[in-house]
């Protein structure tokens, strides 16, 4: 984890300076990470899941509401 000696905090290598730099005083803390597009980063597969889950069940809560509202007719 970077510690900036100036600052006298650490810091989450997503937080620093894309060359690597403190954002508050400028002094340089550690390596420069790569950071990767948003393209590139995957959807979780469970949140995938959890997805398929709700469109699901909110489908057969429109279903049910449906046959309500028609035997109520």
């Amino acid at each position: 984890m970077p510690w900036c000696e100036t600052c006298d905090r650490f810091y989450n290598p997503n937080t620093l300076n894309a060359d690597g730099t403190c954002p508050t005083c400028g002094r340089h803390v550690s390596e420069p990470t790569a950071v990767a597009e948003a393209d590139e980063v995957a959807t979780p597969w469970h949140f995938k899941v959890l997805l398929v889950a709700v469109v699901g069940y909110l489908g057969w809560r429109l279903i049910e509401g449906i046959i309500w509202v028609a035997e109520k007719l």
